[in-house]
């Protein structure tokens, strides 16, 4: 045991002897929508061209979900008084801004000296003075996979954009999964999956216009969002903007995103009006009648001959619009659209959770959202309706208590007849389907840099879910402290969920019981960053199970060179009390995998940029499991103990 325990603590400090400096300690855990990956995407092409502070609209600054409603009014409200903003810490004598909410802005924004022109300049100067960026990446796993698979092992994608400000985005990739075939078989072209879009924004009336693949995002999301979704803790931080967005889709993930093109104009000052159309394939599942469809895929893999069989094999056409009004605090805004496809949704295939499962050709939602900001209130809410003539509805209100104190209320309800193909907004079942829940949270600034955040939430279930017999209820709690004092930075999270799930006995029901803690400390300099975090996991349902992992990051950075190491332990009794754990990877890759058993996980990060043109990065992980049982059914590990990966990415700017 000594020898094991002294293995890993020299482990922690051989690797932070290698690569030390600062690394993002609070990772997005409690995010269940599964989005995750799309908003880091997003989140890196905001870092990629900071948005000017002192040029940037309403639109803008809401389209970062680091800002509440209150904030981006208040950033408005100085700019006006001010004139304009010379350093960011002007910011700071903003009330409702803190540090912590402008260190988590900064990499975002920048302040230009002048204001740009709205208007563009001619073709050749617009090349000439934007911004070109081309970034391709190869992940290599060092272990066998399924003889099935009709490609090789490798996985790796390819990008062009092009910008210039933020008024002009252009952006072209192709993408290859593991064990996808490249240039044989059904993809004779190259790649498995191809995207582009054309975005241009602020232009005299046109806020903006996209051609090609792009995503759209409305309201509350409670019938159309297919951008990043709304995770509870976000709904703590941004307090769920309502704005009008559309976003270019130059992603890897090959679903979630609208083929056509779509535009928002200013009609007049507080008032605008957005179209869209979009045509695309998808993947789908049919039944037996080969006509039909079971299923919709997500998951964009074309590894076997029966996944490539179902690839782009129905069509799918979505056309609407949405317009806008904002007047003094107010918002209000109508949204509607008609959805059909070419192959019946039949997705009813006798399990009683899909009784209520999408069913026809044809679908239309509309729905209302609206809202009322001052300085201390926020209210916003959606109401809409499907072709079935469900009512659903979303509605939240904040109030600031205190500077330092501020309680968030939200009520959701989705009958379990709603239908809405393309919604995505806060549901603890998954879907916004079938889900009555009332949500009661607070922000508490107990001292300078420290934030105390807790909500709870309770959800009623009328229609059977999966795994479940009956009507059920969940009950959602956390409470979670970030603190600054200097180069400290610590965070302490608990999370305690209460589900109600299928027992052995028939028809019965039992409660699951969930607890999940961690506490990660991390001390940064200029050039050194260390964090150490340890999580532990308490299940209980008719029997027990538990967990726990142990993980050092450090990094160090001097000049042109950046290096990264993590090492981890991690020791679970069953696939339940699993633990996750951020991996720092390559540029737009999130890596946020899952643990269980007892191993090991380690990783080497090694970021060179050579000109300020020109990145290269390397990065190998290693995963090793003492204990998971061997079977020939697991497509993730030879032999199920041990996984070794490299990746290798490049940018080059020009």
């Amino acid at each position: 045991m000594m020898r094991s325990v002294f293995f890993i603590l020299s482990s922690f400090f051989l690797s932070a002897s290698v690569a030390r400096a600062q690394w993002v300690l609070a990772t997005p855990e409690t995010v269940d929508d599964g989005t995750m990956e799309q908003l880091y995407e997003d989140l890196s092409d905001r870092a990629a061209v900071p948005l000017d502070l002192n040029s940037a609209s309403r639109a803008d600054l809401e389209a970062l979900p680091c800002l509440t409603p209150q904030q981006v009014m208040d950033i408005l409200e100085y700019r006006d008084r001010v004139q304009h903003i010379e350093t960011l810490s002007e910011l700071l004598l903003i009330p409702s801004l803190d540090r912590q909410t402008l260190s988590r802005l900064t990499p975002f924004v920048t302040l230009l000296p002048a204001k740009q022109s709205p208007s563009l300049p001619p073709f050749r100067d617009l090349l000439r003075h934007g911004r070109h960026t081309l970034l391709t990446d190869l992940r290599v796993p060092l272990s066998h996979r399924p003889a099935a698979y009709l490609g090789s092992s490798t996985k790796h994608w390819i990008r062009y954009t092009f910008r210039y400000g933020q008024q002009v985005s252009v952006g072209v990739a192709g993408a290859k999964d593991e064990g996808e075939p490249f240039f044989k078989g059904r993809n004779k072209y190259g790649y498995d999956f191809y995207t582009g879009y054309v975005l241009l924004k602020d232009i005299g009336r046109l806020q903006a216009l996209a051609v090609g693949r792009y995503r759209l995002r409305f309201g509350m999301g409670l019938i159309l969002n297919n951008s990043y979704g709304f995770g509870k803790l976000a709904t703590m931080t941004a307090l769920m903007n309502s704005s009008t967005h559309i976003f270019g889709h130059a992603s890897r993930t090959e679903s979630n995103y609208l083929q056509g093109v779509a535009g928002t104009i200013r009609i007049c000052r507080g008032l605008d009006l957005t179209a869209f159309a979009s045509y695309r394939k998808i993947d789908a599942t049919l039944n037996k009648d080969s006509v039909s469809v079971a299923t919709i895929l997500k998951s964009g893999y074309h590894r076997t001959i029966s996944e490539m069989n179902r690839r782009r094999n129905t069509s799918e056409i979505l056309a609407g619009g949405h317009i806008n009004w904002i007047s003094n605090g107010f918002h209000i805004g109508l949204t509607g659209y008609y959805a059909s496809f070419n192959r019946k949704l039949k997705m009813d295939k006798g399990q009683t959770y899909r009784r209520w499962y999408p069913y026809g050709y044809d679908f239309y939602n509309f729905s209302v959202d609206y809202g009322y900001l001052s300085r201390k209130l926020n209210i916003s809410g959606e109401t809409a309706t499907d072709k079935n003539n469900q009512i659903a509805t979303i509605n939240m209100i904040s109030y600031e208590l205190t500077p330092r104190f501020t309680l968030i209320a939200l009520q959701r309800y989705y009958p379990y007849k709603y239908q809405a193909l393309f919604a995505n907004s806060i549901a603890e079942g998954g879907s916004v389907n079938d889900e009555s829940a009332a949500f009661l949270g607070a922000k508490w600034l107990p001292w300078n840099g420290a934030t105390l955040t807790f909500y709870s939430d309770f959800s009623y279930f009328a229609w059977p879910k999966y795994n479940t017999a009956s009507s059920t209820n969940r009950w959602d709690n956390l409470i979670q402290l970030d603190a600054n004092k200097g180069p400290w930075d610590f965070l302490l999270r608990y999370r305690m969920k209460i589900k109600e799930l299928k027992g052995q006995k028939e028809n019965s029901l039992v409660k699951k019981f969930d607890h999940r803690a961690r506490l990660a400390i991390s001390y940064q300099t200029q050039t050194f960053y260390l964090a150490t975090q340890a999580d532990i996991t308490f299940i209980r349902k008719e029997t027990a199970s538990n967990g726990y992992m142990i993980n050092q990051t450090a990094r160090w950075q001097h000049k042109w060179l950046k290096l990264i190491g993590t090492v981890g332990y991690f020791n679970t009794t069953s696939y339940d009390a699993r633990v996750y754990c951020y991996d720092p990877g390559l540029l737009y890759t999130f890596s946020f995998p899952s643990f269980y058993g007892k191993g090991v996980k380690m990783s080497t990060n090694i970021r060179a940029d050579v000109s300020s043109k020109l990145t290269l990065i390397c990065n190998c992980g290693y995963v090793h499991y003492v204990n998971r049982p061997t079977t020939t059914s697991n497509v993730e590990y030879s032999n199920n103990s041990n996984r070794t990966d490299i990746e290798m990415q490049l940018r080059w700017k020009f």
